[in-house]
């Protein structure tokens, strides 16, 4: 990783010579030119040498300098720029500064050019053993060449023992099916997973099938390496030449060794075009080996076949869409088959001991399913002393330790090290940063985004946003297996990642090693750095002491608090360490007071109170000129200074909080107040949730000069200002989420005024009156997402939002005062969720065959005139939750199995139906089961809280 150092500190210099070298000498000078040079010599040798560190202990000594350099001459860069900071005070108070600073500042420079003159030297007399690496580093990649690519020996760790298959035969049957059935063209199956699921395993198992030999009399097992070079595509393409030839016993052509690719291919495609075929290419990391070898495989119509197994869930998908075929997402191993295979593989078959089953579970649990993971770490554990329990309790808490130096585990490591390892120094920088969060943590993916931002880890692509390149960093994590989606929306947007337990021991450990992140958790025991860059503390602010008190923290960069339940003071924690830091994230802390210490922090881009008891914001807040994102979501703050308006960087800036209000079933939103024109945040991309009842009406005129907002959530809108904001909304063209909820439920949100609505548009939350609809919405073509609450229209809906081509959510609160809601054929064709509550009229809704086709979850609640179920409902046949929520009695007694006439038949294939009915001062002492019968796959259970009465059809 000193690659990544190296790179964005490489963008720092370049920065700093544009901005500040003319404040040095022509001798200061030379040395930032000459450190440039440097710099940019060994970023191109650093690829290489990263990925050989862990092989070849002189690399890696070279390497941590590399790193160490960096690091230091990243903090003399920042420290001469804050100097020069400091130097520009204003008024009279900064000139009475400037004067009191100068010699102490001149100091401060001389300090600054010496220490980067001593980096230079260092820089020196590490170049000797740079060209001696190069050299070796060589001889090295010619070593290696294309004929031991194909050996992989580490592939063969892959292969599990028959004896360890669990949970392996309904996959294999389904890919057996995917191979012997379907068309007679060629088609593409992909298996996709992790490393260490078990794909090699499975596609072996399938690929050794008596069916699958019968049906394809032309096989081959072709191993794919991470490389991707011209030699090595020429190899895998004799080694499939040699399979193949063999097969059908013929002599190899002669000359075979000397053949170009496009001679190979022609072989190939020969060879097979008339005959049934099946190619495993096992191991496929990159497009292009896909796209070197496709060609040799003919689309015939013999029914061939080629299985690819891969950890990138792009190669997957991209070479099912070029050719007819489909992926297989291979997934974890569930718990029971997890625990029966941990057990049989640790205790040899023997039943685990109740004194163990708590530890073994916890270690299990680290695993996640991850059958190579259950296996390797049984392995450690059947040596282990059953009578020693504390030797058990060592390995469940210390398994990272044990995955570094263990042997037994090296296989393990290996494998899951090498997807880190095949990432470019961008996504690994992304990846290690994600060590900064406890185990099990959900991750939220705009919190990740604006922290790597903030940290300068995001390079900037021409049309692209600092956010678009970072999300497009965690999805390529996510293609290739190293992220996880813990939660998403319903169209499909990711909000919270997960990484696997046991690949974030390795990130851990790997963040330790080079010094990206130090972890402050529990005791206090481990090996830490001499100089602290990024502190993610967990549980307790002791652990912040404890580091403090043994390593310097003066040139901290990051500081993140995370589960820290005690009360904290920031200035007696680090006092006078903060200059340098970047980000500083204290949510859901307890902490009730803006921290003086941070009106210093000139350096600093994020700053985040989410969740905490402040409850003010104070003027100061004006002096953090780089600050880019202002969380203080669900704080007490309710006002902001106008001071704020001084941040022209800001690029988020969250100031809410969500309120459940007595039985309200939606939640209530409140914002803040701000003095001054905001349209000075021309920088903006999020503003959520400004108060529109202030400035005098200016706020509304304001919003239209933030030009780069792409969420807007406005509250306490009154009727007055539709025209100036529709006026406003008419500009903000980068608008991707808009929010506005009027001042009271009756109040009316006018936005008739609006010709031409932000094009990009995709959600859309509209809470107050509406006159009628607004007649722009069905030309929202990218809306995907559709909240109305209190419109109360007159005429239907749904005949305007039915042609909309891309609405994959639609909620409705008291919308439409009609009886009837009608659903016609073709209408809502991308439709997933509906929600209807609050109908107050409303006696019959009505499906026609053909409409909403994709309807996966259907909520109907508060409607209290409507006593039947939906006319139609049995055509939605993708609908797989029913919800029918404080709904008259009668409705439900019809989904009842015994009632006779009852609508029980229409809601059978629906997996989950769920409903419950309140009748005042109504108890139930006992309550009734009702089954079909032992065998029934379906039974309803019925809970009884409160008032509310749920049945739930399993």
């Amino acid at each position: 990783m000193a690659e990544g150092a190296v790179s964005f500190l490489l963008d720092k210099v370049a920065r700093f010579v544009e901005n500040e070298m003319m404040l040095l000498s022509g001798d200061h000078r030379e040395e930032v030119l000459y450190l440039r040079g440097e710099l940019e010599r060994m970023r191109a040798f650093l690829k290489e040498a990263d990925a050989m560190e862990e092989s070849d202990e002189e690399i890696k000594v070279w390497v941590k300098q590399v790193r160490e350099i960096a690091h230091e001459t990243e903090d003399a860069l920042d420290e001469f720029t804050l100097l020069q900071a400091h130097d520009h005070a204003d008024g009279l108070f900064g000139s009475l500064h400037r004067f009191s600073c100068c010699i102490k500042n001149r100091k401060s420079r001389c300090r600054i050019v010496s220490e980067l003159q001593g980096i230079n030297s260092r820089i020196k007399s590490i170049c000797g053993i740079h060209r001696r690496l190069l050299h070796k580093l060589s001889g090295a990649q010619q070593g290696s060449g294309p004929k031991n690519i194909a050996g992989n020996t580490w592939q063969d760790a892959l292969l599990l023992d028959k004896t360890d298959l669990v949970g392996i035969d309904e996959p294999k049957q389904e890919l057996v099916g995917s191979l012997v059935l379907g068309g007679s063209g060629r088609e593409v199956v992909s298996v996709a997973a992790m490393g260490g699921m078990g794909k090699t395993t499975l596609a072996k198992q399938v690929y050794d099938d008596a069916e699958v030999k019968k049906h394809f009399k032309i096989r081959a097992w072709i191993t794919v390496s991470q490389s991707f070079n011209i030699e090595l595509i020429e190899e895998l393409l004799k080694d499939m030449i040699r399979q193949i030839f063999g097969v059908v016993s013929r002599p190899v052509p002669e000359g075979l060794d000397s053949m170009n690719n496009n001679r190979l291919r022609r072989i190939i495609k020969d060879l097979l075009q008339k005959r049934r075929y099946l190619i495993v290419l096992d191991d496929v990391w990159r497009l292009d080996v896909w796209d070197a070898l496709k060609y040799a495989l003919p689309k015939n119509r013999c029914g061939s076949r080629v299985m690819l197994t891969t950890r990138n869930a792009d190669v997957a998908s991209t070479s099912g869409v070029e050719s007819i075929g489909k992926v297989y997402n291979l997934n974890p191993l569930p718990p029971k088959e997890s625990w029966y295979l941990f057990c049989r593989k640790t205790f040899q078959g023997d039943a685990c001991p109740s004194y163990l089953e708590e530890i073994c579970k916890n270690i299990l649990r680290k695993c996640e399913g991850l059958p190579l993971a259950i296996v390797a770490i049984s392995g450690v554990l059947a040596t282990k002393d059953k009578r020693r329990i504390d030797e058990w309790d060592k390995v469940c808490r210390s398994l990272g330790a044990e995955i570094d130096g263990n042997d037994k585990l090296k296989d393990l490591k290996k494998v899951l090290s090498l997807s880190f390892n095949d990432l470019p120094y961008y996504l690994k920088t992304c990846l290690l940063y994600l060590s900064i969060f406890p185990e099990h943590y959900q991750i939220e993916q705009m919190r990740v985004i604006r922290l790597l931002i903030a940290e300068g880890f995001v390079e900037a692509k021409e049309g692209k946003t600092p956010e678009e390149v970072a999300e497009d960093y965690l999805d390529e994590l996510l293609k290739r297996g190293l992220l996880q989606v813990a939660a998403a929306t319903s169209d499909g947007r990711v909000k919270m990642y997960h990484v696997h337990d046991l690949l974030r021991e390795i990130i851990v450990t790997k963040s330790r090693d080079q010094n990206f992140t130090t972890i402050a958790k529990d005791l206090i025991n481990g090996m830490w750095p001499d100089k602290v860059r990024r502190l993610s503390v967990h549980n307790t602010v002791q652990n912040v002491q404890a580091v403090q008190q043994n390593r310097c923290v003066s040139q901290l960069r990051s500081l993140f608090l995370f589960g820290v339940a005690e009360k904290i003071c920031i200035g007696k924690l680090f006092p006078g360490a903060f200059r340098l830091l970047h980000v500083f994230d204290l949510q859901n802390s307890r902490i009730r007071k803006f921290p003086v210490d941070i009106a210093n922090l000139y350096y600093l881009k994020y700053l985040s109170f989410r969740g905490t008891q402040i409850k003010s914001i104070p003027s100061f807040i004006g002096k953090l000129q780089n600050l880019e994102t202002l969380d203080l979501k669900h704080t007490r703050v309710t006002e902001l200074p106008v001071e704020i308006l001084k941040l022209t960087r800001l690029r988020h800036l969250l100031v809410y909080q969500i309120k459940l209000e007595s039985y309200e079933y939606f939640h209530s939103r409140y914002g803040f107040k701000i003095q001054g024109n905001i349209g000075t945040l021309r920088s903006l991309q999020k503003l959520c949730f400004i108060e529109a009842n202030q400035g005098g009406g200016t706020i509304m005129t304001e919003l239209g000069k933030l030009f780069q907002l792409r969420r807007l959530g406005i509250v306490k809108l009154s009727k007055e200002d539709g025209e100036s904001l529709c006026l406003s909304l008419k500009k903000l063209t980068n608008l991707r989420a808009l929010s506005l909820i009027s001042i009271e439920e009756e109040e009316i949100i006018d936005l008739e005024h609006l010709s031409s609505p932000p094009p990009l548009l995709q959600r859309l939350y509209l809470r107050g009156r509406l006159e009628k609809l607004p007649h722009w919405i069905p030309s929202l073509h990218g809306l995907v997402r559709l909240y109305l609450k209190w419109s109360r229209l007159k005429n239907d809906p749904l005949v305007l939002l039915q042609n909309l081509p891309n609405l994959v959510h639609l909620e409705l609160l008291q919308v439409f005062r009609g009886d009837t809601l009608f659903f016609r054929t073709g209408g809502f064709q991308k439709l997933k969720v509906l929600g209807l509550d609050e109908f107050s009229e409303l006696r019959c809704v009505q499906v026609e065959k053909g409409a909403m086709p994709c309807v996966e979850k259907l909520i109907i609640q508060r409607c209290n005139l409507l006593k039947k179920v939906p006319l139609g409902i049995e055509h939605l046949t993708k609908l797989k939750v029913l919800e029918f929520f404080d709904m008259p009695e009668e409705l439900i007694n019809t989904l009842r199995p015994d009632e006779k006439g009852g609508d029980y038949w229409k809601v059978a294939n629906i997996p989950e139906v769920y409903s419950t009915y309140w009748r005042e001062g109504w108890e139930v002492n006992s309550l009734e089961s009702h089954s079909e019968g032992e065998n029934s796959p379906r039974r309803s259970t019925i809970i009884l809280k409160s008032h509310e009465l749920q049945t739930r059809w399993k």
